[in-house]
């Protein structure tokens, strides 16, 4: 979804002072998808860890590489300085490679860009594997044929879960149960049996074959409508932590074997506005302190868990539109819930 900008006014903007340990980052040519997602990869302290380790002094064409460029930002927005984080190479480097600017973009659809220039333009292709095994979900298709009752698996991977919402109130337990439910494909959407030799009426459903350390959930608020794009404003429910082996116990594959399926939530990609005319903002919990900030553009203070919640949704205004959850075991969670703010 490709979108005019509007700088937000008719929000009020929250405490303008930089807060220690984040830093905004300026709306340079209508850069406020872009903008969120890079606090989102700031307080993916996995990600700059892995980029930390690349050696880049061979890398050719520095202006077109996308990941050289997003290590040297994250690198800035490490430093404790108070003026907004340099980040304009990133933003034509990204626009070198038909990233745009001047045009609000879809904040999901540049995330999977993103990741997927990582592992195209990275020579270390070791730690490009690493960094996209952080967001890899490994999933087993299954497709039953509804006549002889055959089965065909495929396996696959996803970097985030794409969940539908419906247009009522939601929770994200109900989305992900959704997500992972069996579906009937028949009429003109049967697929092929080998056994039967012919296209048949069947059944599919996802199972998980594994989890990954960064769990990304995109929730499916912009739907297709009459020739058009609109926005589902309705209410999604999300928790600070949840169990996956607990919340959606049927989603998992007989060969699963991970034990920790504890996930908290550091991040939050908020869209506020029309599906044709809008503002991203986000929500980030410091990697050290564990508190919840919110960066709007160069403007970033320090916030709550209350003020997250705020943006379920139910009413026009700021409602949540990516998620990102890190796993941990039970014992880490009950730290963090500590520092909680």
């Amino acid at each position: 979804m490709a979108a005019r900008c509007w700088i937000r006014t008719s929000f009020p903007l929250r405490d303008r002072s930089v807060c220690t340990g984040i830093r905004g980052l300026t709306n340079y040519c209508l850069s406020c998808c872009v903008n969120t997602l890079l606090q989102a990869f700031s307080a993916t302290g996995e990600l700059a860890d892995l980029l930390n380790k690349w050696e880049t002094s061979g890398v050719r064409l520095e202006r077109h590489n996308v990941p050289l460029q997003l290590k040297k930002v994250l690198a800035a927005m490490e430093t404790d300085l108070p003026q907004p984080a340099p980040h304009h190479d990133f933003l034509h480097c990204l626009d070198r490679n038909l990233i745009r600017l001047h045009v609000q973009h879809d904040a999901d659809e540049v995330f999977l860009y993103i990741l997927n220039f990582i592992q195209q333009q990275m020579d270390d292709k070791t730690l490009a594997l690493e960094i996209q095994d952080l967001y890899r979900i490994s999933v087993e298709t299954q497709l039953q044929c509804l006549f002889c009752n055959s089965i065909q698996t495929q396996t696959s991977y996803l970097l985030n879960l794409p969940l539908h919402i419906k247009e009522s109130r939601n929770s994200l337990e109900g989305c992900m149960t959704s997500f992972f439910e069996h579906q009937v494909l028949s009429d003109r959407n049967c697929c092929f049996c080998p056994k039967c030799e012919m296209k048949t009426p069947s059944k599919q459903g996802v199972k998980l074959l594994s989890l990954p350390q960064i769990l990304c959930l995109n929730l499916k608020r912009f739907r297709n409508s009459h020739g058009g794009t609109r926005k589902l404003d309705c209410m999604v429910t999300f928790p600070e932590t949840f169990d996956f082996s607990e919340t959606v116990k049927e989603a998992f594959s007989s060969v699963f074997s991970q034990n920790d399926c504890m996930y908290t939530l550091y991040a939050v990609i908020v869209h506020s506005g029309y599906a044709m005319c809008g503002h991203y903002t986000a929500y980030v919990r410091h990697k050290k302190n564990q508190c919840w900030y919110y960066a709007d553009d160069s403007h970033v203070n320090k916030t709550s868990w209350e003020e997250v919640k705020k943006t379920y949704g139910g009413y026009y205004g700021e409602t949540a539109y990516m998620l990102m959850y890190r796993r941990c075991s039970k014992e880490e969670e009950k730290q963090q819930a500590e520092f909680s703010g």
